[in-house]
């Protein structure tokens, strides 16, 4: 059996200001208290500096990066960027910017291979609509996406995929146990085929309003190695909830 240490990490999106680094200090209290859980927090990219200086132990994470290392890219950053101001971790891919910026599978997996190459842990966003969900047509959408934006092999750094049902992300619905343990196996059964052994090592995130009334009921879940966890991460009241669910499961 692995026993996989389970990984929280908080998505600040484009929310959050120097003052906002406040809440890190009860977060990593929380974390240390808690023990045997990687805590993460990923800022907007103008935060990561400052947040790492007051991290008390957290992981800091950026929430993009460019595939290239540098180059006419106006308003981009690269993985030496990132890594450079102290990131740790880099999330690929989330829906939100394969909706608004139209990143395809191929560029998600050209950033995972960057932010590999760089040593850093690389979050691999996948999900399916509610449209795709209703077609029966879910874990078939998921399985190209993770065909399509997973690397087939690296050497450095620590591939995570992150579940997030597209229409459970700051909607308030959530997946049921049932639907998350049918897409985690799934999932889980995909990495083994592609990775072998190490398909087993690979952690394996669920996002979507994840929150401190659902955590600990989705971390009981078979390969549910922790959370993506955007708007509940803002602040250390809402957050410390979910690591110390994620530290009793």
């Amino acid at each position: 059996m692995h026993l996989r240490r389970k990984l929280v990490a908080g998505n600040w999106k484009m929310n959050g200001s120097l003052a906002s680094l406040s809440e890190l200090g009860a977060i990593a209290e929380a974390a240390r208290a808690a023990g045997g859980v990687d805590v993460a927090i990923c800022p907007p990219f103008t935060l990561i500096a400052a947040a790492v200086t007051r991290s008390g132990g957290l992981l800091i994470g950026a929430q993009d990066i460019h595939a290239q290392e540098s180059g006419a890219h106006t308003g981009c950053v690269s993985v030496s960027m990132v890594r450079e101001a102290g990131a740790r971790l880099v999330i690929a891919g989330h829906s939100e910017r394969r909706a608004d910026q139209h990143e395809t599978d191929g560029e998600v997996r050209a950033k995972a291979e960057a932010a590999l190459a760089g040593g850093l842990v690389a979050i691999v966003c996948v999900g399916e609509s509610a449209a795709e969900r209703g077609e029966g047509r879910h874990l078939a959408v998921v399985a190209a996406m993770l065909a399509g934006s997973l690397p087939d092999e690296w050497e450095d750094g620590e591939l995570v995929v992150a579940y997030e049902p597209i229409w459970a992300i700051g909607t308030g619905k959530v997946a049921t146990p049932a639907d998350v343990a049918e897409m985690h196996a799934a999932i889980r059964v995909a990495l083994v085929r592609r990775y072998g052994d190490r398909g087993l090592r690979i952690r394996i995130l669920y996002g979507g309003s994840v929150n401190a009334g659902n955590a600990a009921e989705l971390f009981a879940v078979a390969d549910v190695d922790g959370a993506l966890v955007g708007g509940a991460s803002l602040t250390a009241a809402a957050f410390v909830p979910i690591v110390e669910a994620a530290a009793a499961s």
